[in-house]
């Protein structure tokens, strides 16, 4: 026969693992609902997030980024586009510098874009971000893929950014299932770990 002090034990260790089972089914709710979400509105600022860049050539998912950022910007919905991302181990330029470059190519005047360039992880730019708009610019919209979403509007609240969200619908990862399953159930857990800790993310 089994001690009381160990059926008291195991069943508390079942109700804490449904509790943590629950709350990440939760979380992945949550990421699922709000990758649909497009609350564009006129801001200050358009804020596209980094993705990986080849020797100076934008990826498939950073142009997809751009190529969103640069429709809300023809249709007015802000008067500056704000690049991030840095340098990976190796590389000869940043993210940013290369989605610069792409946007000019498509009709985008260098005088309108602002390049953060120095960023390794989506908390950090988004920090650098808040830092040189200042207090009277705090009204954003964030670009980036539609799985980021979720995780992007907390961090940004956490830098005093006033975010509106904006996925892109031309996103590849979107478009592999494999893909798509598998960033959704890693931002599961990011989301609530940047709604309670901020943490040295690589986007």
């Amino acid at each position: 026969m089994r001690r009381p002090s160990t059926s008291v034990g195991w069943r508390v260790a079942k109700r804490g693992l449904a509790t943590l089972a629950g709350l990440w089914f939760l979380s992945l709710v949550l990421v699922l609902l709000w990758q649909g979400r497009d609350t564009r509105a006129h801001v200050s600022a358009i804020v596209v997030l980094g993705a990986a860049q080849y020797d100076g050539r934008p990826s498939p998912v950073l142009k997809s980024r751009v190529d969103h950022a640069i429709g809300l910007w023809q249709r007015g919905f802000a008067p500056v586009l704000v690049f991030t991302g840095g340098r990976a181990p190796g590389d000869t330029t940043s993210e940013a510098a290369v989605a610069r470059r792409y946007a000019m190519s498509n009709g985008v005047p260098d005088s309108i874009i602002v390049v953060e360039g120095a960023s390794r992880s989506t908390s950090e730019a988004l920090r650098r971000v808040a830092g040189f708009l200042g207090d009277g610019r705090r009204d954003v919209i964030l670009v980036s893929d539609p799985f980021h979403m979720l995780r992007l509007a907390i961090q940004a609240r956490r830098h005093g950014l006033r975010p509106r969200t904006s996925p892109t619908n031309t996103s590849p990862i979107s478009a592999n299932r494999v893909e798509f399953w598998r960033y959704a159930f890693r931002e599961s857990w990011k989301a609530p770990a940047a709604l309670l800790f901020e943490f040295p993310d690589r986007r």
